[in-house]
């Protein structure tokens, strides 16, 4: 397990739009979120161990945070030719088993993932009413290996700061986790 630290996209930066399917083919697209407090889009994949250490914790974040005018969503960018774990269709059981109550979105093409500089799984990017950056970094301090119990702290305290007309975190941390595993030839030049 190669860890990776995301990218620390600036504060302010508009959501680069999107259109992606779920597992069974629905589209999203940003504009589907728009009108909400807040936006959390997260960057996970169904294999890595730094998401499968912070899942459940991650969707009853998602629950708490939804019925406060949060929206939420998850996109997979991962190779699934080299990585089938992440397929679309284990995509699918993987949100089922999660309890994600959030769209599971696939990024095929790894486009979606370069106009948001994600790196790493998980990546995580809270957007305002206004769809501009508040935050972006580590779900909590949780990692595999360290004891610490996921809680989602660092996210939800942006969130809280924000719901609450608060300026952004100035204590923002880079995520780590598994690096996005990119097509070959796909490599972003961001790294």
């Amino acid at each position: 397990m190669v860890a990776t630290n995301s990218t620390m996209l600036p504060l302010g930066t508009p959501a680069p739009d999107f259109r992606l399917p779920d597992p069974q083919g629905r589209e999203y697209s940003l504009q589907d979120f728009r009108g909400k407090r807040a936006l959390v889009v997260l960057f996970i994949c169904n294999h890595c161990p730094y998401v499968k250490l912070i899942r459940g914790a991650l969707a009853q974040t998602a629950v708490e945070y939804e019925a406060r005018d949060v929206a939420f969503v998850a996109i997979n960018a991962n190779d699934a030719a080299r990585y089938p774990a992440d397929a679309p269709e284990e995509m699918a059981t993987e949100a089922r088993a999660a309890g994600y109550p959030f769209p599971y979105l696939y990024d095929e093409s790894q486009s979606v993932a370069k106009a948001y500089r994600a790196a790493c799984t998980p990546d995580t990017f809270a957007f305002d009413r206004d769809l501009r950056l508040v935050y972006r970094g580590q779900f909590d301090d949780s990692r595999p290996g360290n004891g610490l119990t996921p809680t989602g702290r660092d996210l939800r305290e942006a969130l809280d700061a924000l719901l609450q007309g608060q300026p952004a975190l100035a204590r923002q941390l880079p995520s780590i986790g598994c690096n996005i595993k990119w097509k070959p030839g796909n490599e972003p030049d961001y790294f």
